[in-house]
């Protein structure tokens, strides 16, 4: 395959196989509505093959920071109504993340009266809130019936995107230590109901969550997004055979659905265990290694054209260079990101990047 090739995930039109990574901004207006700056920043990289939006909460109980987009609101319906037009009228496709939080988050942030998890287990650490850094907050624990209720909130947000916003589809975001990932571990869930206990139990919700997605809104518009592994946010992942055992569950368990996508995030995208789980999912897979190195032309490229990944997730080159597939399809100097600006506020360092085409005149 090659990097540059057109593909189909499912009902998703790719016309290369460069995603943009979900990536958390903070830029959203006020009531957390995707405005006139959102709007910009995902029409100006709708060159990308597949654009997946920065996490975006299906609940207000599931929002993670201050200045992050909801999709629970009709002003922010509308909102994201203004992104897939923009971004379909020039060419693009695009798709939500939908991303519930879980206990990586507080009540200063959500306005709400608690903040939930799996388990009545908080993070070790400090967030950062309105008034200041605080600790994590115990999180209150889901009872056998709120899991499922988030689950609908899942389904009822990927509705609306999908349904009412005109999204091309949505992610459903099972990485980096939020809600759906903190189920799958067993340090960060420790419950004896039908939601824990075992790598199946633990792997529950996500199957729960996919199934009742895909038959919302079709399963040619689902993805899912993993990291196994990753280690953050308080949700490890340290045997290998549970964690096999785990994902194995899970995967087996959307497989028959026929999703989109599935997105792996893993330091090791060409090991053993990420092209077993590709293998154990069977459809197209979407691949990138981590928050810590930058996926580069080259890299890309060798997973691509090795036949390790259908496509790769690209997080801040694609920040930094707006149209990114021209500058690597043409070996053009790039644009260097600038992480002073990732989760600041207005244009800067967010759509005033310039393009080659700006550059020339």
């Amino acid at each position: 395959m090659d990097l540059f090739s057109s593909a189909s995930f499912g009902d998703l039109t790719l016309a290369n196989r460069v995603t943009m990574a979900p990536l958390t901004r903070m830029r959203a207006d006020a009531g957390d509505v995707p405005g006139d700056l959102i709007v910009e920043h995902y029409r100006q990289r709708a060159t990308v093959g597949l654009i997946v939006t920065e996490g975006t909460y299906p609940t207000v109980e599931g929002k993670g920071y201050t200045g992050q987009p909801g999709i629970v609101t009709d002003e922010q319906v509308a909102g994201w109504k203004r992104v897939a037009d923009e971004v379909h009228a020039a060419g693009g496709t695009i798709v939500m993340q939908v991303m519930h939080a879980g206990r990586v988050s507080h009540t200063e942030v959500t306005g709400t009266e608690r903040i939930v998890g799996p388990s009545a287990i908080a993070i070790d650490g400090e967030i950062h809130t309105p008034s200041g850094k605080s600790a994590y907050p115990v999180p209150h624990e889901l009872t056998t019936e709120e899991v499922r209720q988030v689950v609908q909130d899942i389904v009822t947000a990927s509705k609306r995107a999908v349904l009412e916003a005109g999204l091309d589809g949505v992610e459903l975001h099972s990485a980096n230590g939020y809600l759906l990932h903190e189920f799958l571990s067993p340090v960060s869930n420790v419950r004896t109901d039908e939601y824990g206990g075992s790598p199946a139990a633990r792997a529950r919700i996500g199957v729960e969550t996919a199934t009742a997605v895909a038959a919302a809104i079709g399963a040619g518009r689902v993805g899912m997004r993993i990291s196994p592994m990753h280690n953050i946010q308080d949700v490890a992942e340290t045997d290998l055979a549970d964690v096999t055992a785990t994902y194995e569950a899970l995967l087996d368990g959307v497989a028959p659905l026929g999703l989109a996508y599935l997105s792996v995030l893993h330091a090791e995208p060409r090991g053993e265990l990420v092209q077993h789980l590709r293998a154990r999912f069977g459809g197209p897979v979407v691949l990138n290694s981590g928050f810590g190195v930058v996926t580069d032309k080259a890299e890309a490229e060798e997973l691509v054209g090795g036949g390790h990944a259908d496509a790769v997730a690209v997080g801040r080159m694609v920040i930094a260079n707006p149209d990114l597939v021209a500058r690597w399809q043409g070996d053009t100097e790039l644009n260097e990101p600038n992480p002073a600006t990732f989760y600041a506020e207005g244009a800067t360092g967010y759509t005033d990047y310039p393009t080659l085409e700006t550059v020339s005149n």
